[in-house]
Order: structure tokens, then sequence, then C-alpha cells
């Protein structure tokens, strides 16, 4: 058996921020990191020193199939100690083919069913109501005449949500009960019901965001982590653009016993939004893999990468139930300075936190390829996003901060 520093660890989703986060703590320890993705060119991690390998593998959204012949042959030849699944898109497949899967390799995470009930954001909302977890006001309509009864209940702007896509995938703004009527009836002319596909009607609730991080062995906690969200883009609602290290009991209650209820096994983070109205934490959705801020955790003193390796081969770690409190960390490119755009360039906090010697960065001295090509993601930001930077989930029309 290889020794700790020469595990081989095969990570997916190299085009995400977090699997560069992923890519540099594992590398850094001396393990030999590989790194796949869908996108030949704009995968960060491919360009990091620490990435030993890189591969290109069939969408797993568009091709699940061959996604997973690919894997499957890979671990096979490649003689991977760890598989480390990054996005929302692979974690799901690699929880219902993991029988297949661990013949070749090591991995974490939890039972298709838990998997199931986190990633499917109607299953997690009715499952959080009925275990008494607070949760917005939410409607599940299945014809326009419930869409009608859910407007005279709810206050516009409301907030629609597709049943799957994590973050701000899938989200819409509605400002008016016509407008929501018309959005439910194109909705229900495509078919997407049928298809599997639910949307559902949530009160918008003002508030900060904040998470709840964890990874759990055998449906217990053996590190967590929280945040508080300070800026985010979209800025009606998306990824931590800075985020600080944030405590908070009754957010950890909640996050606790949700996991702990779905006996959940791996990382986790449960995304919850602070309402002003009655001072409580409301469930914004589970992230059933390791998520966006993850730089924030292993600044703070938790890694949860290489707590995930550990727990794969089955070494025992002490529980890390500590950690520094209001360290901030600042995702610059693409997602802060997109930020900065959405409000024309005005943002005295953007420009305070230059001289803030409390906020770290993902941008590295020592690695600094990514950290090159995250200023072309900028523009491919700015090209997708042309003529709705501000809002491109719809603009509300009560731009109350929320």
């Amino acid at each position: 058996m290889r020794t700790e520093k020469n595990w081989k660890v095969l990570v997916t989703d190299g085009d995400a921020l977090h699997s560069l986060a992923i890519t540099r703590s594992l590398g850094s320890k001396g393990m030999r990191v590989a790194v796949a993705s869908h996108r030949r060119v704009f995968s960060l991690s491919f360009y990091s020193k620490f990435c030993r390998k890189r591969l290109v593998y069939p969408d797993p959204e568009k091709k699940k199939e061959e996604f997973v012949k690919f894997l499957l042959d890979e671990l096979k030849r490649g003689g991977y100690d760890i598989l480390l699944p990054v996005r929302s898109t692979v974690t799901p497949v690699v929880a219902e083919y993991k029988e297949k899967l661990s013949r070749y390799t090591n991995f974490v995470i939890p039972s298709k069913e838990s998997m199931e009930a986190a990633n499917n954001k109607e299953k997690t909302f009715k499952f959080a109501d009925k275990i008494g977890i607070p949760i917005p006001r939410t409607f599940y309509p299945e014809n326009l005449d419930q869409v009608e009864s859910s407007a005279k209940q709810l206050s516009f702007p409301v907030v629609v949500k597709a049943s799957h896509g994590a973050g701000s995938r899938g989200v819409f703004y509605i400002n008016s009960k016509q407008k929501l009527i018309d959005f439910f009836g194109d909705y229900f002319s495509t078919g997407e019901p049928q298809k599997g596909s639910r949307s559902m009607v949530q009160e918008l609730i003002r508030g900060f965001g904040c998470g709840f991080f964890s990874i759990f062995d055998g449906g217990e906690p053996r590190a967590i982590f929280m945040h508080r969200r300070i800026r985010e883009y979209p800025i009606t609602g998306g990824p931590s653009t800075v985020a600080e290290s944030y405590y908070h009991p009754r957010l950890k209650e909640l996050g606790l016993k949700l996991l702990r209820e779905l006996n959940w096994e791996g990382v986790a983070m449960g995304e919850f939004k602070f309402d002003q109205r009655d001072k409580e934490f409301k469930l914004m959705e589970i992230n059933p893999k390791f998520w966006g801020s993850l730089n924030l955790a292993i600044a703070s003193g938790v890694d949860f990468p290489y707590l995930f390796c550990l727990q794969a081969m089955n070494q025992k770690y002490k529980p890390v139930f500590e950690y520094k409190k209001g360290v901030k960390f600042r995702w610059l490119f693409p997602g802060d300075f997109m930020h900065l755009l959405a409000h024309c360039g005005f943002s005295l906090d953007f420009y305070k936190d230059f001289f803030d010697s409390n906020v770290c960065y993902d941008i590295s001295l020592s690695d600094i390829k990514p950290n090159i090509l995250e200023l072309f993601l900028v523009a491919g930001y700015f090209i997708q996003n042309k003529g709705k930077i501000r809002y491109p989930q719809g603009k509300p029309l009560d731009q109350r901060k929320l």
C-alpha cells in the first residue's frame, strides 16, 4: 500500500474554481493529482503545477453513459487510490454507480437515496419541513389554477426555482402575479414537468446568506465549518465572491440535524439565509458535494479535501470542530470583478478590501497560471451575460437589500 504522500488522486471537474483549491491542497502535501474535466481549454486546474495528468471526459450531463464508461476505464488502468468528485453533475453519478466504481478506487459518498434527497430541491424542502428545519414558504404548482392560488398567498417579487440545479442555476425572480402565470404557462406548455423537471415558487427571503459545511462518517460529523457571505454574484443570489468564516450555534444545530437525519456520508453544505423578519435561519438548498467557497474553509484551518482523502483511505484523524473565525476570502476573478461590474464600478467595499490584511485570495504567485486564465473567464462571463450583467436572473422590482 502506498504511503499517504504517494496517494494517487483523480479529481473531477477541473474547470471548477474549487477544483483548483482541491488540487493545490492535495498536491502541496505530495499527493499525485490527476485532473479530469469535460472542458479541454478552460479548466483552471489543468494549468496548476500540482496537476500531474490531464484527462478530458464526455460531458456527464449530456453523455452520462459515455462518462461512466470513461471513468471506469480510467480507474481500471490508472491505479488511483482515491476518486474525488467535485460538482453536482458528477457526484450523483458516482453515488449511482458506487458499487462498480468502488471496485477500483476509494471515495466517500452518501447512498443514492440520500444523494437524491439532497440534490432535488423539492425533495430537500419537503424533507426539511418534515423534520422541523425552517424553510421559506414554498409552493409546488402542478397547473395554472395552483399557480394563481399560490400567487394570492405570496408577496412579490417571488423566486422560481428548478428542482435540480445548484447555486444560481435554474433561479428566476418574478415581479407580479401575471408574470408568474405567464412564466408557468410557458413552462407547462414545454412539457418539462412530464420530463421529470419540476419548478417551485418560493417567498423571497431578505437577509444575509450563510453556510454550514461538514464531512460526515456513518451519519456523524467529523469536521464542521460555517461562513457568512459578504458579497456574491449574481447580486440577487449566487456564489460568494467574498465570504468570512463565521460561527452561530443555531446554524450549527440546524446543519447537524439536517445531515444526521439524512444519515450522511462524506462532504456536504447546507446553504441558509438569515430571515430578518423572524431572526431565523432558513434553508435554501443542500449542496451534496464540495462547495465553491472551499478556499475559505482551508484558509481557516479545515482542510476538507485532505480529510476526504484520509476518510476514503480509512485513516483515523482527529475531528475538527474548531477553526479561525473572522477570516475573509475573496474570489477576485471572475466573481468579485463581476460583482463590481454589476454595480457599474461603484462599490467602495470592493476597493477597501485591497487594503485589508485579513483578506485571503486564491491567487498564488508560485502557481500563477490558473489565475492568469481566470482573467479570460471574466471576458467570457461578460460576453455570456451582455446586457444583463446586473440582473442575469431577472430584476426584482423591490431592490431592497436581499
